[in-house]
Order: C-alpha cells, then structure tokens, then sequence
C-alpha cells in the first residue's frame, strides 16, 4: 500500500480541492517544492503559478494559484490562496487581456503603487499562460 497526504487547496472563494496524493509539487517563492508524505514540517509563501497533485493509478491534476502560503506537516499540506481554479478552469483569453492590460497600466504608470500592482498583475497573468502552454504540451 503506497502511502499518501492529505491536501487541501482553499481559496477566498471556496474549497477546491480536499482528498490524497501520493505527492504534490507546488510554486513557493524561492523556487518549486516537492512534497511527499511524511515531509518535515514547512511554511512558505507561494507565487503565482501551478500546483500539481499526483494519484497513484491517475492523472496528475491541475491547479492555478495566484500566490498565498503553504503548510506542511508529516501527513498534511494545506495551501490557502487568495485564487485558486482548477487549471481546466482557467481562460486563456482573460489571461491574455489581464496581461495586456498590466502592460498598459505598466506603461503608463504614475506612482509607485500602480506600477507595483501592475508588475503583480503581470505576474498572474504570465504564470496563467505559462501553465496553460505546459498544460497544452503535456496532452502532444
């Protein structure tokens, strides 16, 4: 019997996903963190980006983050984001407007926190298209 973690992934929103994994890899700030079970404990900030969580026996799933922190324990990992949608959720169409529009306010900028909030802006959106490419990869 292979042994697994429990994970829950909670944005501000709602519960998007609670159930096993066998391990989960996951965007912390200082670079991509694989956490398998019976991981010493951790807690990190998160960037935008992707988490993968791996079933024994199943397709690996999918989630986009837009930054917040994750926890670990031995047997638990928990990641609280401000966003989070499935990755089969996500809207390439918006996330290229949202990058659009964060250059343009990037470009026309006229204080330190607009400028601040465009740069974060822009880093959502990039780490979107950068998880939909991969994800479109992966199915070739």
């Amino acid at each position: 019997m292979a042994m697994t973690i429990h994970v829950d992934i909670v944005s501000a929103e709602e519960d998007i996903y609670s159930g096993t994994a066998n391990m989960v890899f996951a965007p912390a700030e200082l670079g991509e963190v694989g956490i398998l079970p019976r991981h010493s404990p951790l807690l990190t900030r998160l960037k935008p980006g992707e988490v993968r969580v791996q079933r024994e026996g199943e397709e690996e799933q999918y989630f986009y983050v837009s930054g917040g922190i994750l926890e670990v324990q031995p047997h638990v990992v928990t990641i609280l984001a401000d966003t989070a949608v499935r990755a089969r959720d996500l809207d390439e169409a918006k996330a290229l407007e949202a990058k659009q529009r964060a250059e343009e306010l990037l470009a026309n900028r006229q204080s330190d926190f607009e400028e601040a909030r465009s740069l974060a802006e822009l880093a959502e959106a990039a780490a979107q298209l950068r998880m939909l490419e991969r994800i479109r990869q992966r199915r070739r």
